[in-house]
């Protein structure tokens, strides 16, 4: 019997699971905590049908619908957040959740239509290479449009929630750290076939995961690997969102002992994270990093950029290098991995997906005020 409780529609993401981004990531992990939490409330992701496998299914719990969009750099978010407001308002939900502060330049739209509005932020997105001079000045609209119209923000970083109140005082009660969760991963397949199907085979290896873009740093990566001369292998792991000179240009000047494995599930990455002599992410941008917190969570050796929101995660600071120091990087990947390990126990603590839906559910119950829920006791 279907439920007669107005859904939570949430957007911003292409949908889930197993589609490439740190949001998709994100929503995977939390929604069906959430849904398992309060199994009365209905959960609807209103995600990009390009990206998905079928148009509408159910996914632990969770409703994910696939909406009609272009697949475009520059309209393909705006219009997938315009169809999914109005797709949220003609479902009769009371509560939309949208995620990045592009999307969110629609905030005010979706409140104008009588929706209760949460956003998450999940980093300063202006701040990225790719992204030209209009670019960066809409998403610093969608910015001050999330933290003008929002009725509950969300930063998933503390420097970044630091930030937004010094900067948007008016609005400090609003919001709230509710970080990134470190899970436990499980690996499918066999680990010596899997390795050997992306051509690593039994030789030690570095590990970078992330799309194919500028402030991602992998091309630092790839010349300090080279310059390195420690004999390991290099597995990026990853792809670019759209057509692009830098992946082109990235893939063309790697040399033959670094292997770009493409997109590959989590069951995959969780044997990449276990097998590897090391995982480096030389970000000169990031929100909280699930791929870097999924790495610490299986205990590997960490090499990050220092950055705050890589310094958020909280590892020793042997850990980190200068971003944009590529000779500090190579020295680093000729260090000792026992001497870089992360405490997987320690940042598993520290970020659980299930305190955080724990949380955001608190924050979707505060704009229901009239209603009564049933929260089971433990997340899925």
């Amino acid at each position: 019997m279907a439920s007669t409780t107005p859904p939570v529609c949430v957007t911003g993401l292409r949908g889930f699971p197993d589609v490439m981004g740190g949001i998709e990531s994100h929503c995977e992990e939390l929604l069906p905590r959430i849904a398992a939490l309060a199994p009365d409330q209905p959960i609807v992701v209103l995600g990009r049908a390009p990206y998905l496998p079928a148009r509408r299914r159910t996914w632990r719990g969770v409703e994910i619908v696939g909406l009609r969009c272009p697949q475009s750099k520059h309209f393909e978010t705006i219009l997938s957040t315009l169809f999914a407001i109005v797709a949220a308002k003609r479902r009769g939900a009371d509560v939309l959740h949208i995620h990045a502060i592009g999307p969110a330049i629609l905030a005010p739209f979706a409140r104008m239509l009588g929706l209760r509005v949460v956003v998450t932020h999940h980093g300063t997105d202006y701040d990225r290479a790719k992204w030209g001079r209009f670019a960066k000045a809409v998403l610093r609209a969608g910015e001050r449009a999330a933290l003008g119209w929002a009725d509950q923000i969300v930063a998933i970083s503390p420097s970044l929630a630091e930030q937004l109140r010094a900067t948007f005082p008016r609005k400090a009660d609003a919001i709230h750290y509710i970080p990134n969760g470190a899970p436990e991963l499980f690996a499918g397949g066999d680990a010596n076939e899997i390795l050997s199907g992306l051509g690593i085979g039994d030789a030690p290896f570095l590990l970078a995961v992330g799309r194919l873009v500028p402030e991602k740093g992998l091309h630092d990566l790839i010349a300090a690997h080279r310059a390195s001369r420690t004999g390991y292998k290099l597995v990026i792991v990853g792809g670019a969102d759209h057509d692009s000179p830098y992946a082109r240009d990235l893939v063309a000047e790697a040399g033959p002992d670094v292997i770009f494995a493409g997109v590959q599930p989590r069951t995959v990455l969780a044997t990449l994270y276990r097998r590897a002599a090391m995982f480096v992410m030389p970000s000169y941008h990031e929100g909280l990093p699930i791929a870097a917190l999924e790495a610490a969570g299986e205990g590997a050796a960490m090499i990050l950029s220092d950055i705050p929101a890589n310094r958020d995660i909280g590892l020793p600071a042997t850990n980190y290098f200068p971003v944009g120091n590529v000779d500090r990087l190579a020295t680093m990947l000729a260090a000792d991995p026992a001497l870089l390990r992360a405490d997987a126990k320690a940042v598993r603590m520290r970020f659980s997906w299930d305190k955080a839906a724990v949380e955001t559910l608190r924050l979707y119950r505060a704009l229901q005020p009239e209603r009564s829920r049933t929260i089971r006791p433990s997340a899925a």
